[in-house]
């Protein structure tokens, strides 16, 4: 403790400590597992926040390609109101017969026009949101990944203090598990999908 605050050391800070003032190499093999897996650990967790943000964002641009489809559609009903009533003109006695067909077929192209470009957008849209959805799925990955390498720190830290060997391997496997999950992650692969016959999500 300092003049100044405290400072709250992780499980792999003590074991770098203990092994210091140790020279057992079985404590000293500890604390190079616990140095290296803090580092797999810290590099899965930077992966995890940039895929989350990744995911907000696609989210976001779903969001703005679904207002503009909204719009799209709006600008078609009201296309369609006016070709309503030009439709309903043309029944009226005396009306300009030529210049209400000639109205009603600029509304029906131009209807036409604006349900491709609301049709478009809302593909988009769909296309942002399948993005986010992939994002955010590759996101748990990384978070379950890291999870595994810190769960393996705290192994590493008890394996320290007891020096039992089973736990060390206990470990190693716990560690490893995580490192494949990470891979999964890096490849966007989903396991799961795998074990089923899914194969790896679209990406």
């Amino acid at each position: 403790m300092s003049g100044h605050g405290f400072h709250v050391h992780g499980p792999h800070d003590h074991a770098v400590e203990h092994a210091a003032h140790s020279d057992d190499k079985f404590s000293g093999n500890i604390a190079v597992t616990t140095a290296i897996l803090a580092t797999v650990g810290a590099l899965f967790g930077y992966q995890g926040g940039a895929t989350q943000n990744e995911a907000a964002m696609f989210k976001n641009n779903a969001a703005i390609d679904k207002t503009q489809a909204a719009n799209s559609w709006n600008y078609y009903q009201a296309k369609s109101g006016k070709q309503n009533l030009a439709e309903l003109a043309i029944t009226l006695p005396l009306a300009d017969q030529e210049k209400y067909k000639g109205e009603i077929a600029r509304y029906k192209a131009e209807k036409e026009d604006i349900k491709k470009e609301a049709e478009k957008w809302e593909a988009s849209s769909a296309e942002w949101n399948r993005k986010s959805d992939a994002a955010m799925h590759t996101h748990h990955q990384w978070a379950l990944a890291t999870t595994a390498e810190q769960i393996a720190i705290s192994l590493a830290a008890i394996t320290l203090l007891t020096h039992r060997r089973w736990l060390l391997y206990a470990t190693y496997a716990v560690a490893a598990a995580g490192i494949a999950l990470g891979a999964f992650a890096m490849l966007h692969v989903d396991p799961l999908a795998l074990l089923t016959g899914g194969g790896a999500p679209a990406h």
